[in-house]
């Protein structure tokens, strides 16, 4: 799964790695943002579009939101299928910009924070999906979840899924919703390349959403000697 994650980018870094065109809203940066935090995501509709969405998905037919605090995550093995993540899977994909996540290892009866990165440490999309919901009181709201999938070789040891990150030469598919057969941003949905990835343990402190400083992502190794 994927519950906290980091980004931290400036918007031209953003707006240079992704080629975005149109900007709404101001960015947030944060070195640990947890399921309803507002986040920062790419959407293509007519340009490459920076948008904000709240992290935790309310499918347009829901009758409350509360169901978004269950739907932070969609398993990519089946998100073509089930009913809350069907449609936005076949028009409305969107990429949510991150520059590393949070996984928890078991260690016993212990759980160790392990933070997750690009060697290159280049911001990169997550596969997502966003819904435009209105409330009882015809208020919008906008949201939006991460898709997961099996671990590759670096997460295996840590946690037995891992978000789907976006390949660069894949991310113009993936924003496609114009694409009527699904087929090819279905294989999209896989483990990332583990060996351009890198993971190490971090401090508790980021146990606590309310924590966010760079200490969040600084090696244990770095602050124990």
């Amino acid at each position: 799964m994927c519950g906290r994650f980091v980004l931290i980018s400036d918007l031209a870094e953003i707006t240079t790695e992704f080629g975005v065109q149109e900007i709404s809203g101001n960015l947030q940066r944060s070195y640990n943002i947890a399921p309803g935090n507002t986040i920062a995501a790419i959407i293509d509709d007519g340009s490459k579009h920076l948008v904000l969405f709240t992290w935790g998905l309310i499918p347009s037919w829901a009758k409350d939101s509360s169901i978004g605090n269950r739907l932070i995550n969609a398993r990519g093995e089946t998100v073509a299928e089930k009913s809350s993540f069907r449609a936005a899977f076949k028009t409305r994909r969107c990429l949510i910009v991150a520059n590393g996540f949070y996984e928890w290892q078991k260690r016993g009866k212990m759980k160790t924070p392990v933070y997750v990165r690009l060697k290159s440490d280049k911001p990169f999309g997550f596969a997502g999906l966003y819904e435009t919901w209105i409330s009882p009181d015809e208020q919008e709201l906008r949201t939006c979840t991460i898709i997961t999938t099996e671990a590759n070789e670096l997460l295996q040891p840590i946690h037995h899924r891992m978000p789907v990150i976006v390949p660069k030469d894949q991310e113009d598919i993936w924003l496609d919703t114009d694409m009527s057969d699904t087929t090819h941003v279905f294989s999209i949905l896989k483990p990332y390349a583990y060996n351009e990835m890198v993971a190490y343990e971090v401090s508790t402190r980021v146990n606590s959403p309310e924590h966010n400083s760079p200490d969040c992502i600084t090696p244990v190794s770095e602050t124990s000697g």
